[in-house]
């Protein structure tokens, strides 16, 4: 008899493919939740395909199988898991942009089984203090963190290719905590990761990585490692000091020399790279500054304080959408 799909990814984009392709490596039985039920699906064959049983899809890995040889894709299917049968799922994996992780997840809660887990893995910060309190009010719901910096590049729409090694760090947040097993399954199934008791202060470090080199990047229109000029020196200080002032209200205290250190570390070790933002802007998408830059002035403001560099640079990319 076939195992039931009980780990389920929400979000198939790229970090979302690479995250479902390591789990099935491992041996896990994983599938993409549909975004929408079957009662809304279009009759265009587009998207109704999403909502067919199983999907191909194309990987490449980062090494190839045999020495000598260019790394060579592999292609798989992936069950997709309809919104009216979430029973056996027991943890579900939220790979969306950060700006849809509420209207994305809110409406499964309570499709979901009382005792399915729920990790987020996105960019930024923010929606973890929505989502805790309905995580909260549920006997045996728990919500775990989580964040990743393996490189991975979207192809196609099922076709992604693993790009570079990357630290991924998760934790526990709030509720009930991920059973051993399946957390056991995806340290196995991620390299290089770790489960880590403290995992918030984590995320402020990602954070401050991605609110120097991604609106910067965005709104110069450059490469990573064009920020390493000393034109960007005094900008990306100013972005770091307002971030550690503003996670220690938040109980946070953070190394602001090591801090400096990493991002610019970040920065020699991508300087071929165009960040996030930049490709958002360059393609007319939405951004996910809100959840970067706009976090640390959300928590500034909370706590009376204001975040001037950071608050201008959401304005500075906000403008840009509209005019790109």
């Amino acid at each position: 008899m076939t195992r039931a799909v009980d780990i389920a990814i929400l979000g198939a984009g790229a970090v979302g493919q690479l995250i479902c392709r390591q789990l099935i490596a491992a041996g896990e039985h994983v599938g993409f939740i549909a975004r929408h039920p079957h009662g809304s699906v279009s009759q265009q064959d587009s998207q109704a395909r999403q909502y067919s049983q199983s999907q191909p899809l194309s990987f490449t890995p980062l090494v190839a199988s045999e020495a000598n040889h260019s790394p060579q894709p592999i292609d798989y299917c992936v069950p997709i898991v309809a919104t009216n049968a979430l029973d056996h799922l027991r943890l579900v994996v939220v790979c969306v942009k950060a700006y849809q992780v509420i209207d994305a997840l809110l409406p499964l809660l309570n499709q979901l089984p009382r005792q399915c887990h729920i990790l987020l893995l996105h960019n930024g910060m923010g929606p973890h203090l929505a989502i805790a309190p309905l995580i909260e009010k549920i006997d045996n719901r728990g919500l775990s963190l989580g964040t990743t910096s393996q490189g991975v590049l979207r192809q196609a729409r099922w076709q992604i290719k693993h790009t570079g090694k990357g630290l991924t760090q998760l934790g526990h947040f709030t509720g009930t905590e991920l059973a051993e097993h399946y957390r056991n399954a995806i340290l196995t199934a991620i390299p290089n990761s770790e489960w880590v008791d403290a995992i918030v202060p984590c995320l402020w470090q990602k954070l401050a990585v991605n609110a120097a080199i991604n609106p910067l990047t965005a709104l110069h229109q450059c490469p990573n490692g064009a920020l390493a000029k000393a034109d960007f020196n005094e900008i990306i200080k100013g972005i770091l000091d307002e971030l550690v002032m503003v996670a220690a209200q938040d109980g946070v205290p953070l190394d602001k020399p090591l801090l400096h250190d990493r991002i610019y570390q970040v920065i020699q070790l991508t300087a071929a790279n165009f960040s996030s933002m930049h490709q958002d802007v360059a393609h007319q998408r939405q951004t996910e500054i809100d959840q970067i830059n706009g976090y640390i002035c959300e928590r500034a403001q909370a706590h009376g304080l204001t975040a001037p560099i950071n608050a201008k640079l959401c304005e500075q990319i906000k403008l840009l959408a509209v005019t790109a």
